[in-house]
């Protein structure tokens, strides 16, 4: 590949939602985000998988009809599953949840390819801010075995405000967002300030939302079809998965209707007898079988505040996002706790992915950055195990030590100094972990790695500085070093493009090809893609124009470093001096350029706190 190859590539953006119900694409067109209609005509399509009969792939509507029919071969709900390594058995093979949803982001890249031409398209794809590091590298890796580069993960609710703020350039205050989809509830605050929109504070329940009331519902049904037969349906696969058919539809319908009337001819068999149902459910008494799991989003909602130290009268505007917010009772919660109506005008199954776009749209130069800028937190805190105090003063091993708290805006670098814990000691074990409990067992190990080379000596007497750093990228960086001597040891810990194992990866993707029985080329191969003028869409964006602003980019920030020299260490300094020289070389080779320039954003933040 040349050197010109960075300059010249031309590679669309897009913006993706991938929910646990239903999936959309956007992209950027006049400065706007729109939406991409799929391939028959649907703004937004069920997130749901069919492996047929002929062992054909089919994705969206037609694969929702036969979850009654072919409940064997279809999965829906994978979004729950991520992060998980337990396969989901489907049509006789043993698929990963990233491979499932992988097959699911196929067909949205379908469209996108139908607009752009093919080859190669980025992606910004949206998570639940709570979301672990293992739920958004899963994420991650389904976008690249779909076939996008993905270019980066970005939460939820973030993605909704960047939608909104994009409208609303001009407007100064606080925005609480409640994101409350098909299976999973998300609320942040976040405070726009003349263009710059800075998240403040995210909570949330990775299993709480629509899949949950539906299956309120299904188990209401089946109490029904109990009491007047004697019979259990969810014990029958594909009885349970028309019950649950049946509910989606019921708690739709109830959002516009005081009472439904429910008809179901044949739901299971009985001693050779058809058993169907009769019945009718009122609003009041859905809302009596979710009232609990609304209650929790509420009070999650004032955890929210509480983290972010605001009051409910802080809050200017309130976004609701997500499916299931069309609920009436979410609005009427929602309404009550603030004293005020949520924002109306904004479609809570399309903000996600408008705000994609946006992301999207800043990335690739198809928005003035200069407009909107946007920052979000660290939806976890991060720290490592360490000797904790225990009964009666006693240590015991396994506590917490939290290095970056939980809501710290990012990108961020921290550090903490620990001492040796016993005579002798020459190597110090480093394990990482994600989470908010005081004992590392019930939190998320994130990884570990061991820091050799101490000198013996007393306990207590050498010092092991660990520093983090947290980036945009949603890269964690750990380094240890042992004081007295320099010695140092650094691990990349949370690569959000990281795939556990090329091993693995590589047999996900043969996997997939399997199943399409097709013979793609390698991933690695895409690199040598280079496309024309032709290829390139009039609303693209100028690959010439998009490198030069990089460079004015890192122009400005050489320029505030050297500025900033003047209140400085002489140890500053020489780091400043470091990073404007990786960052000179790097344009000069054309390779990294955004890598280094955010290294300098660090390092300007860490010397203005």
């Amino acid at each position: 590949m040349n050197n010109n190859y960075k300059k010249n590539e031309f590679r669309p953006i897009i913006g993706i939602d991938f929910g646990t119900t239903n999936s959309a694409v956007a992209y950027i067109r006049n400065k706007k985000p729109q939406i991409l209609e799929s391939a028959n005509g649907g703004r937004v399509i069920p997130s749901v998988l069919l492996i047929d009969l002929g062992d054909n792939v089919v994705v969206g509507k037609d694969a929702l009809d036969s979850l009654v029919a072919m409940p064997d071969r279809t999965v829906a709900a994978v979004k729950r599953r991520m992060g998980s390594n337990n396969p989901i058995y489907v049509s006789g093979r043993d698929l990963l949840p990233q491979e499932v949803a992988a097959l699911i982001l196929k067909e949205l890249k379908k469209s996108v390819d139908a607009l752009f031409g093919e080859g190669e398209k980025e992606a910004v794809i949206t998570v639940p801010a709570y979301f672990t590091d293992a739920q958004r590298r899963a994420t991650k890796q389904a976008g690249e075995l779909a076939g996008f580069v993905v270019e980066r993960i970005i939460n939820e609710p973030t993605a909704a405000a960047l939608a909104y703020g994009l409208n609303n350039l001009k407007k100064d205050g606080h925005i609480l967002v409640y994101d409350l989809g098909g299976g999973t509830f998300d609320v942040s605050i976040v405070e726009l300030m003349s263009g710059i929109l800075e998240v403040k504070a995210s909570t949330g329940n990775n299993f709480l939302g629509g899949e949950d009331f539906d299956w309120k519902l299904v188990d209401w049904l089946a109490n029904k079809i109990i009491n007047m037969h004697n019979v259990d349906p969810r014990g029958d696969i594909r009885a349970k998965a028309l019950l649950k058919k049946e509910a989606e539809n019921i708690k739709i319908k109830l959002s516009s209707e005081e009472t439904v009337k429910i008809i179901i001819p044949v739901v299971t068999v009985k001693d050779n007898q058809p058993i169907g149902l009769s019945t009718r459910i009122k609003r009041r008494e859905f809302v009596n079988l979710i009232d609990d799991l609304l209650q929790e989003t509420i009070e999650l909602t004032k955890n929210v505040l509480k983290d972010a130290e605001l009051s409910v009268g802080d809050i200017d505007e309130v976004l609701l996002v997500g499916g299931s917010t069309k609920i009436p009772r979410v609005y009427e919660l929602i309404s009550d706790l603030f004293d005020k109506n949520p924002r109306d005008g904004i479609n809570p199954d399309e903000a996600v992915a408008l705000g994609a776009a946006v992301q999207a749209g800043l990335k690739s130069g198809a928005l003035p950055t200069s407009e909107l800028i946007a920052t979000d937190v660290a939806p976890f805190s991060m720290g490592v195990a360490v000797l904790k105090e225990w009964k009666l003063s006693r240590l015991k091993p396994g506590g917490f030590a939290v290095i970056i708290p939980k809501n710290t805006t990012i990108p961020v670098t921290r550090s903490e100094e620990f001492t040796t814990t016993y005579d002798g000691q020459t190597e110090v074990s480093i394990e990482i972990y994600q989470g908010e409990h005081e004992w590392v067992s019930n939190n998320h190990k994130l990884g570990e790695f061991l820091l050799g080379g101490i000198p013996a000596n007393h306990v207590g007497k050498e010092i092991i500085e660990v520093k983090f750093r947290y980036n945009l990228n949603g890269i964690l960086e750990v380094q240890a070093e042992c004081v007295s001597t320099g010695k140092e040891m650094t691990i990349t810990v949370q690569d959000a493009l990281d795939r556990g194992s090329q091993k693995s990866f590589e047999e996900s993707m043969e996997k997939i090809k399997s199943i399409y029985k097709e013979r793609e080329e390698e991933i690695e191969d895409r690199e040598d893609i280079i496309y024309s003028d032709e290829d390139i869409d009039d609303e693209g964006i100028d690959s010439e124009q998009s490198w030069e602003s990089l460079i004015e980019e890192a122009d400005t920030y050489i320029k505030q470093l050297n500025e900033l020299k003047g209140i400085m260490e002489e140890k500053q300094q020489k780091q400043a001096d470091k990073l404007i020289r990786r960052l000179r070389k790097a344009i000069e080779n054309e390779n990294d350029v955004q890598a280094k320039i955010e290294d300098i954003i660090d390092f300007i933040i860490d010397l203005t706190l």
